[in-house]
């Protein structure tokens, strides 16, 4: 069945992830060892942020490594929206806040959304699925996301959509240190950094995992399609990634299309020459993609349960080439182009 004769031109909608690079209030310490941004400071990163999310014209904003939701609630305003359509609780300036006090956020930065849709419903994800949680050497189970995922479910046109943004343990080297913050390890020492770089590994795999388990309990036996996005710090076909989203189980089990996500930009219906030109961040020189879109069955245009489709991806990163001094943030912004079927 051919369902894209039957969509409505006016509904649709852009939604778009952006890791925003340290996005705070001026004046306020967010890293010990990072200066304050000046008055002057950020706001250059806000309007330098607003030129690049502008371009986007998205309905849906998917944010990483934000500090202050005051900061993200004056890009949503420069950006054409309203404040309160910035959701983002571990980063809240808000004083009765459960989470923040309104500190804004402690020790690491918080993922949130911009949205022009109505919430249905906005889950935060902080606690690792007991199936998933594993011992990271020399530091224990693992209990906790390093950065909680934050699920929103939106109503876009009438139909509710569940939305997932995650921003993944990196894969810079996890080296102990005390309560103070001093290291416990030689840095200098190759086996050590190897096992550092293995904490990390396996911090990013089990939060993969719980985000995995909580995608399965949202889709299976479902109709209501989900969306995930974020900065993954992995690239598409890693074995992190994977594990969120086993994609590759449908070729064996054409059942696991039921719970299994799809990339974006592999599924549009102008696949083609993007593809490979595609990345959203340098890291050690080499262009990678680690900021990721996933769609779920319900926007298979082959699917006999589709309920719209990926129109196309764009990746908004020219401004990756530019010297690293006049980057407001070092990463791509990943957009799609949503149509839902009437």
């Amino acid at each position: 069945m051919n369902h894209q004769n039957n969509v409505d031109k006016s509904k649709q909608f852009y939604i778009a992830t952006a890791n925003l690079l340290n996005f705070a209030n001026p004046n306020r310490i967010y890293y010990e060892n990072a200066p304050a941004y000046t008055k002057k400071e950020y706001q250059h990163k806000l309007i330098g942020i607003t030129e690049l999310l502008a371009k986007a014209h998205a309905d849906i904003i998917a944010v990483q490594e934000v500090w202050d939701s005051d900061a993200l609630k004056a890009l949503a305003v420069a950006l054409g929206f309203e404040p309160e359509q910035a959701i983002i609780p571990l980063a809240s300036n808000d004083h009765d806040s459960p989470y923040t006090q309104g500190h804004g956020a402690q020790k690491t930065p918080a993922v949130g959304f911009i949205s022009r849709f109505a919430p249905l419903e906005t889950t935060l994800l902080k606690d690792i699925g007991a199936e998933a949680i594993i011992d990271v050497p020399d530091v224990g189970p693992y209990h906790q996301f390093n950065r909680p995922p934050l699920l929103l479910r939106v109503d876009a046109y009438g139909q509710p959509i569940t939305i997932i943004t995650a921003h993944l343990k990196s894969k810079r080297a996890f080296f102990l240190r005390d309560e103070a913050g001093n290291l416990l390890e030689d840095m200098d020492d190759p086996n050590i950094r190897i096992r550092a770089k293995l904490r990390s590994l396996c911090m990013r795999a089990s939060e993969a995992a719980s985000i995995r388990m909580s995608i399965i309990e949202r889709l299976q036996y479902t109709r209501e399609p989900l969306i995930l996005l974020g900065d993954m710090n992995d690239v598409t076909g890693s074995v992190t990634t994977q594990l969120m989203t086993e994609t590759g189980e449908v070729n064996y089990d054409k059942s696991m299309r039921d719970v299994a996500l799809f990339d974006a930009a592999r599924i549009q219906a102008r696949y083609g020459w993007m593809k490979d030109v595609a990345y959203t961040h340098i890291y050690q020189g080499m262009p990678e993609v680690i900021d990721q879109l996933f769609v779920s069955e319900e926007f298979l245009p082959d699917s006999k349960f589709a309920l719209g489709h990926v129109e196309r991806v764009d990746y908004f990163n020219d401004h990756l080439k530019w010297d690293y001094t006049d980057r407001v943030i070092d990463h791509g912004i990943i957009r799609a182009k949503m149509k839902i079927y009437t």
